[in-house]
């Protein structure tokens, strides 16, 4: 509907973006003849829509305004009870430009908050000013209660209480927009990723916020273990029909829609994947649910078959298939399950093969490009943590492999207990972009 521009001021570009120069780049979307693949077709309707648009531009219209007043009222909605739309940026950037097209005033009231939540994720340096995707306190908050507790911190210390109020506090006691796919008779629960954002918890940070609750002592046990038992109902809820968990979203796996030309990167779908379903089995084997329970099965057999033919697990949300391998043999240690099953010894053993010269572990955001990679890049904090502890299911500390891991991150340990870790672990969109989490250099060793 609207295609707003603005002119860049004292020369400022981006050509250095571009290898060839910005003018020498052609993007545009041809469709070719004789290809009858699902993609050109849409870039055939893609030229029908462009000309519908300009028959539009030029005549009469009479459904655009009502079009407009939908997605105003849509977009107005999902501001309640979040840090922005969404509480991320792409979607707050866009948002805001939309509000100004819409006709808001900077001072208007949803303007000037909308603009304020975009303008807390910049982070100034004299000469530079960088925009963080969005905040992760419940995620982070999660994984250092854990890391606290299996580090000898006590149940019932006080900053573990209060780790746990804060996180109780912050269950999503509402229906938000995951019930138009997932319509179940189940209480409304889970967690977000973010400080707020009411609308789209998601099953990933649910499944660590009960592995942190279940170690820690409140002060009202009751209310903590009412809190516990809807996360966990709610999270059940959302096993796909092949087995596996997503993130937001059951059944969300249409790849019809990936052809699109406006298909956002290939990232509009929310596929299961092996690193949730097995942190979700990890769960469930923790509250002694046995390997025989139907659900327990079913994302069993997802993960079996989504096994990389050199024993590797893809990992969705974090860099990558040392991530995916870890939480695959630490979920299933939690049954008791025979690790040494065939299959179960190739994880082992891929991981084994990676394990680099300095005795750590390391993979970059290239292995989602190309799989080719996978395994190699500097050892990092984190993703030598995740090896150790995929190692330790094992029940073998004299492992050689294992001791190697551990002292190198005792020989890379700051003075102050802290390590350093330049490079990205964590993942947003494959292919697309990456986090970097700050605390997993500490949190996860």
């Amino acid at each position: 509907h609207f295609r707003p521009t603005r002119q860049l001021k004292n020369g400022v570009t981006l050509d250095e973006l571009y290898p060839n120069g910005k003018w020498e780049l052609d993007e545009a979307l041809r469709p070719r003849y004789f290809d009858f693949g699902l993609r050109n077709a849409f870039l055939w309707l893609d030229r029908l829509h462009k000309l519908a648009e300009w028959v539009a531009r030029h005549s009469f219209h009479p459904f655009r305004k009502r079009a407009l007043k939908k997605c105003e009222q849509w977009m107005l909605e999902r501001y309640e009870g979040s840090d922005g739309l969404a509480a991320i940026f792409p979607a707050m950037l866009n948002s805001v430009i939309a509000l100004e097209v819409l006709g808001y005033e900077k001072d208007h009231p949803i303007f000037a908050r909308e603009y304020m939540q975009l303008k807390k994720l910049e982070h100034h340096t004299p000469d530079s000013m960088r925009i963080e995707p969005c905040f992760s306190p419940v995620w982070d908050t999660a994984i250092v209660s854990i890391a606290m507790r299996e580090s000898g911190v006590p149940a019932e210390d006080p900053r573990m209480k209060r780790a746990a109020e804060w996180l109780i506090d912050r269950e999503i006691r509402f229906r938000g927009d995951w019930y138009h796919k997932n319509p179940v008779d189940v209480e409304p629960s889970g967690w977000v990723f973010e400080f707020n954002n009411k609308w789209n918890p998601d099953v990933d940070d649910t499944a660590m916020v009960l592995l942190a609750l279940r170690q820690i002592a409140t002060d009202n046990p009751k209310r903590r273990d009412e809190c516990f038992r809807r996360g966990y109902n709610w999270m059940l809820a959302f096993q796909c029909k092949d087995g596996g968990w997503a993130a937001f979203d059951k059944d969300c796996t249409k790849s019809i829609l990936e052809k699109v030309p406006f298909a956002d990167h290939n990232a509009m779908l929310d596929p299961e994947c092996v690193d949730i379903t097995a942190r979700i089995l990890e769960v469930m084997g923790l509250e002694g649910v046995p390997i025989t329970n139907p659900q327990v099965q079913r994302g069993l057999a997802f993960i079996k078959k989504m096994q990389e033919e050199d024993g590797s697990f893809y990992g969705r949300w974090g860099v990558n298939y040392i991530y995916g391998t870890w939480q695959v043999l630490r979920g299933l240690k939690t049954f008791n399950y025979n690790m040494h099953e065939a299959w179960l010894i190739r994880a082992h053993d891929w991981l084994v093969s990676v394990q680099h010269a300095d005795g750590g572990w390391g993979e970059r955001c290239n292995t989602y490009d190309d799989p080719v990679h996978k395994g190699l890049g500097p050892s990092t904090a984190s993703q030598t943590a995740w090896a150790v502890m995929a190692l330790c299911t094992y029940g073998d500390p004299g492992m050689a492999t294992l001791r190697r891991g551990v002292e190198y991150l005792c020989r890379t340990q700051n003075s102050d207990g802290s390590w350093t870790e330049d490079e990205i672990t964590g993942t947003g969109f494959p292919c697309v972009f990456y986090l970097k989490y700050d605390m997993y250099r500490n949190s996860w060793p």
